[in-house]
Order: C-alpha cells, then sequence, then structure tokens
C-alpha cells in the first residue's frame, strides 16, 4: 500500500467549528464504537472504572498529560520522518487536535479550581514501546501502530466513563471526543500500512495482546490508561 491509497483527511469545515467549541453546552452525539471494541483485545474492568470515579481529579489531570504527550509524539515524528507528505500533513492535523483539546481540558482544571500537580507517567505507553522494532521502517511501523491502540483505549475509557461520571459537563465532553478519538486510531492504522510494504495484521495482533495484558493485569498506579488497580 503506498501513500496515495490513505483516505483524504477530513479536514477545513469541521476543524475550524471544533476550534470554537464551547464546552459547556456540548451535544452528546452517538458514536457507534464497535470497531474501536473489536479492535481491542480487552475491555477495561469495573474495578477501572469505580477507581478512577472515586479520583476524577487525577483522571482529568492524566487526560490532559495525555493530550500534551500525544501531541508532542506527533511533533517528534513529523521532524523525524518528512519524507511522506500524506504523513506529514495527518500529523500536523493530530498535533492541531490533540493541543485543542489539551486547551479544553485545561479549562476544564481551570473551572473546577483544580491546580496542576507532577504526575508520573504510568507503565502503559512503555510497556508497549519496550517492544518496538529497532530498524526503520518497522520502526516507524510499529510507533504508529502502537499510537493506534493508545487512541482506541482512550476511546474506549471516555465512553466508560461518560456512562457513569457524576459530573453533566465532563460526561459531555468525554461524548464529544469519540468521534476525533475513534478516527485517530484508524488514521494511525493507515499511516502505518502505507509505510511498510508488508502487511502489518501480524503486528498489529502482537499489539493487541500486549496492550490488554497492560489492561487487564494489576497495576499500583491510577493513571488515564493503567490497569487493573492493585
Amino acid at each position: 500500500m503506498n501513500d496515495s491509497n490513505i483516505e483524504e483527511p477530513r479536514i477545513v469545515k469541521d476543524e475550524i467549528e471544533e476550534d470554537d467549541v464551547d464546552i459547556t453546552k456540548l451535544r452528546t452525539p452517538i458514536k457507534d464504537l464497535s470497531a474501536v471494541y473489536n479492535f481491542l483485545g480487552a475491555r477495561t474492568t469495573q474495578a477501572w472504572v469505580d477507581a478512577a470515579i472515586a479520583n476524577v481529579p487525577m483522571i482529568i489531570q492524566d487526560h490532559a498529560n495525555c493530550e500534551k504527550k500525544a501531541a508532542g509524539t506527533a511533533m517528534n515524528l513529523i521532524f523525524r520522518y518528512e519524507f511522506s507528505y500524506d504523513l506529514q500533513r495527518k500529523l500536523a492535523q493530530l498535533i492541531r487536535e490533540e493541543m485543542l483539546h489539551y486547551e479544553q481540558v485545561l479549562g476544564i482544571m481551570n473551572d473546577r479550581g483544580q491546580a496542576w500537580k507532577y504526575l508520573s507517567a504510568g507503565r502503559y505507553a512503555k510497556g508497549m514501546l519496550k517492544h518496538k522494532r529497532t530498524y526503520e521502517p518497522a520502526a516507524m511501523v510499529d510507533v504508529l501502530i502502537i499510537g493506534a491502540f493508545i487512541e482506541a483505549r482512550s476511546c474506549e475509557r471516555f465512553a466508560a466513563l461518560a456512562e457513569v461520571i457524576d459530573d453533566e459537563r465532563l460526561a459531555k465532553y468525554y461524548r464529544y471526543l469519540l468521534k476525533s478519538e475513534s478516527r485517530h486510531f484508524e488514521d494511525y492504522l493507515a499511516l502505518a500500512q502505507s509505510l511498510s510494504e508488508d502487511d502489518i495484521d501480524e503486528r498489529v495482533a502482537f499489539f493487541k495482546e500486549v496492550e490488554a495484558e497492560l489492561i487487564s493485569s494489576p497495576d499500583h498506579e491510577l493513571r488515564f490508561h493503567s490497569g487493573t488497580p492493585a
């Protein structure tokens, strides 16, 4: 699959409208997440949902960290892999969206009177990145596949939290994020396949098992992407 086969990005009108979104007046769009659920190897446990609801401020701040890290990762990739126009264009769009979401979450924290505190990274991303191949373009393909799982898991957790969180504004915001997060995982997969001469299904299946183990196994730290609370 070559770069010309990548689906044209959905841009301009929707993105411009999103820049001006008032998160206090969001509608709650209905989103079919079957593709996300089928892509992931495990669903979030009720124990994680219960722990997250009991510590919403930590989840909000780690969510902000995740948006910032996602933008930073895409920015690093845009400087490192400059050979593909489609890759550069899609990464630029991802950076814009992730930073917009970061700004929105900061606004939520400010409105809640929640001060920024240091929060260490969890094991999740590192647990997948340690399996990344070290030669190109395989390393880039793996990074993009890992990105797809991070985005899909984010989407799944936003949906899980939106169903039970006792904060109407946050519930609406999490539902609002489902559209972009579910699209991001598909974008990452398309980019990964475009850079590989071989089918990526085997690597996707491998990381599906790794990611599911990280989500299902006991975890001593509560984070947005942490495993089952130990």
